[in-house]
């Protein structure tokens, strides 16, 4: 039965330490910190964990106050939605879906615009029959 944190299937195969990076809110550093707390090996397979180590994880988790999943979206949407309304700059680069960091945007902003690939012609159309 796989194990269930946040509403989350976590993987069976891999390793705890990354296993808990499944979790939004969640990455490396803070999966290892949950894991020396909650007094478990970092090398152990999620499948490998008792019920009373799951519990402890939680335990942690909980006990951290750590922002995971919905919670952690929604607060990440409504400072975007702040931005927008208030029109700073940031905000007014999310509502055009162009990148918000600073980065160029003559190429290389494939990820926020989406794969979007227009060439340039002469605006000339090419005739059909000879002349």
């Amino acid at each position: 039965m796989p194990i269930r944190i946040s509403g989350v299937n976590l993987p069976d195969n891999k390793r705890i330490a990354i296993s808990l990076t499944y979790l939004k809110g969640i990455g490396v550093s803070r999966a290892l910190d949950v894991l020396v707390k909650a007094g478990i090996d970092i090398n152990k397979r999620t499948k490998e964990l008792l019920e009373a180590e799951v519990a402890k994880i939680r335990q942690v988790i909980e006990a951290e106050g750590y922002e995971l999943e919905g919670d952690l979206q929604r607060r990440v949407l409504g400072n975007i939605k702040r931005l927008k309304e208030i029109g700073a700059w940031r905000g007014i680069r999310h509502a055009r879906h162009l990148p918000v960091r600073g980065q160029r945007t003559k190429t290389n902003s494939r990820t926020v615009r989406g794969n979007v690939r227009k060439t340039t012609t002469s605006g000339r159309k090419t005739s059909t029959q000879k002349t």
